[in-house]
């Protein structure tokens, strides 16, 4: 797998509940950004695999899921547009 990104990610962003979810985790943003721009989409089904490979093609929003190591899971957001990815808890969507 390549260092460099698969797509734009544009301006980077973290959720104050997200960002406390980390910390509380001790684990850092980008040890999951990195995850994401390479493709590697989590704890997403097929069905969502699919449609963030075709995104990436087609230009349409991305979406990874992971777990933190406390349980507490965060989404990864990056727009149609590729103007900013967010992480966020699901709820906050």
């Amino acid at each position: 797998m390549s260092d460099r990104p698969m797509f734009a990610m544009g301006k980077l962003g973290c959720t104050p509940a997200a960002l406390a979810a980390l910390e509380e985790a001790s684990q850092r943003p980008m040890e999951f950004l990195a995850r994401h721009a390479a493709g590697d989409w989590g704890e997403v089904d097929d069905e969502g695999r699919q449609a963030n490979d075709d995104a990436i093609a087609e230009g349409t929003r991305l979406l990874s899921a992971y777990r933190l190591d406390t349980g507490v899971k965060i989404w990864i957001i990056t727009e149609a547009d590729r103007s900013a990815t967010t992480i966020l808890l699901p709820e906050e969507d």
